[in-house]
């Protein structure tokens, strides 16, 4: 019986670029007691591991936090396996905004002390006695009460590329640092004010609620799911943004979208930048904000020492990073003397650029075109897909659009298409055409002809 991983990252990807399926990146949590956790765990991988569900899952005797990605097609079979438990029956699913076909590439689960590393002593104070859940629209109106304090229960790499305009954003590096730095901030205001917290997906402001209520703070309020539904919540009911610039997720995306605002720089020129990386340097690690241009230039490094480690001999690196606590061990979390333009604690309110909007097919509404067919495969080391023609004619020549929930909106012109294994001008009806494209596509793509 299969408990554990036993594919790579690498071999992973490859497996899901074959596979062409539209892959969903979501996230929830649930407090509850579990008298089992090891139980527990087990029979969750050998449940998901069936759907082709992978990401970080923690477990613990105070419930589960989740982070994960899983076939669009497979949802509703996953939601199935979270109802066997009666506290997870109906859980909120909090669905990125920028899906990944590779967010995750394994599936972890761990079993920790807590899900949440805070730092509290839970027998100390009532964990269920938690702040008022705010929705959106109710987020933003308590926004505009001057007598609210809004804080920001994430770390300085997560606000420094966005957070709430106005709020409290702690230079902290863990959540457990943030609780006394705020308790002790905010100790003239525990009767007068409304304290209201915010953090990525609700699961930290769950405790930290709790807690500042049982420090003495009347009036405490929390997002309800966090940045990841407020940002879902104000496009399907047109709520204006309060929260200026990127979300900080914690998988291979490394951010999702919230408004064009960009509020920070790149580390290492100053450049309106909100893309992190993490350095090359596997003696480093260390997760920063870099530009193309840089990221070019110092072939993904932090620093010029850096660099120069990553073209010596693979036996040297080792040898320099031998005995040291290294990057693959610690999680270091974008401080150092080398990034000149690292900002944290009092961060702004203001764009400092508009980032690029992505062409969308709500964008393209004045184009004329027609459905011509779904694709079938996609044959990742040729770069070559295949669709079935249902509709009309396909021609050499013809300019095309393939669109998709991830490929986006792919337009090209077709110059050459292959019929039952022979090069031909036309495509009919009930065909199966492949033909080259530069970009990868999934099984949920549609293909057009551009008619105008």
């Amino acid at each position: 019986m299969q408990l554990y991983n036993t594919l790579s990252a690498e071999e992973r990807a490859i497996l899901i670029d074959d596979a062409g399926k539209q892959r969903l990146t979501l996230s929830f949590y649930a407090y509850a007691k579990i008298e089992d956790p090891k139980k527990f765990r087990d029979d969750l991988f050998i449940a998901w591991n069936k759907l082709d569900a992978l990401g970080r899952i923690y477990v613990a005797n105070e419930g589960i936090n989740a982070q994960m990605s899983i076939p669009a097609e497979n949802l509703e079979a996953f939601r199935e396996t979270l109802n066997v438990y009666d506290f997870m029956k109906g859980i909120r699913l909090n669905e990125a905004v920028e899906h990944d076909d590779h967010s995750f590439l394994k599936l972890t689960i761990k079993v920790r002390h807590k899900i949440v590393a805070d730092g509290l002593n839970d027998e100390t104070f009532d964990v269920t006695d938690i702040g008022v859940h705010l929705k959106a629209k109710e987020f933003n109106e308590i926004l505009e009460d001057p007598n609210t304090i809004v804080v920001d229960f994430r770390n300085h790499y997560e606000s420094e590329v966005g957070h709430f305009k106005n709020a409290i954003t702690p230079d902290v590096e863990t959540f457990r640092e943030s609780l006394p730095i705020i308790n002790e901030q905010l100790q003239n205001h525990k009767e007068d004010k409304n304290l209201v917290m915010y953090c990525t997906g609700g699961i930290r402001c769950e405790k930290a609620s709790a807690y500042f209520k049982h420090q003495g703070f009347k009036n405490v309020f929390q997002l309800e799911g966090g940045i990841i539904n407020y940002a879902k919540q104000i496009e399907e009911e047109g709520l204006e943004s309060k929260f200026i610039g990127k979300n900080f997720v914690f998988d291979n995306r490394l951010g999702e979208r919230i408004t064009e605002d960009i509020i920070s720089q790149c580390h290492q020129c100053g450049k309106p930048c909100d893309n992190h990386t993490n350095c090359e340097n596997d003696g480093c690690h260390l997760l920063f904000i870099q530009c193309d241009e840089c990221k070019t230039a110092m072939e993904n490094c932090c620093s010029t020492e850096c660099l120069e480690i990553i073209h010596m001999p693979l036996v040297d690196q080792v040898r320099l990073r031998t005995g040291k606590q290294v990057g693959n061990k610690v999680f270091r979390k974008g401080k150092s003397e080398n990034l000149k333009f690292k900002h944290s604690g009092d961060l702004p309110n203001t764009a400092l650029a508009a980032a690029e909007k992505p062409v969308d097919i709500r964008q393209k509404v004045k184009v004329k075109k027609v459905l011509l067919g779904k694709a079938e495969h996609y044959y990742v080391k040729a770069q070559v897909a295949q669709f079935t023609i249902e509709n009309q004619e396909l021609n050499a020549g013809d300019k095309i659009l393939i669109s998709g929930p991830t490929t986006g909106n792919q337009e090209m012109v077709l110059e050459k298409l292959i019929v039952d294994g022979a090069e031909t001008s036309t495509a009919k009806i009930g065909d199966k055409v492949t033909f080259e494209v530069p970009f990868r596509i999934r099984l949920s793509d549609k293909l057009y002809k551009i008619v105008n």
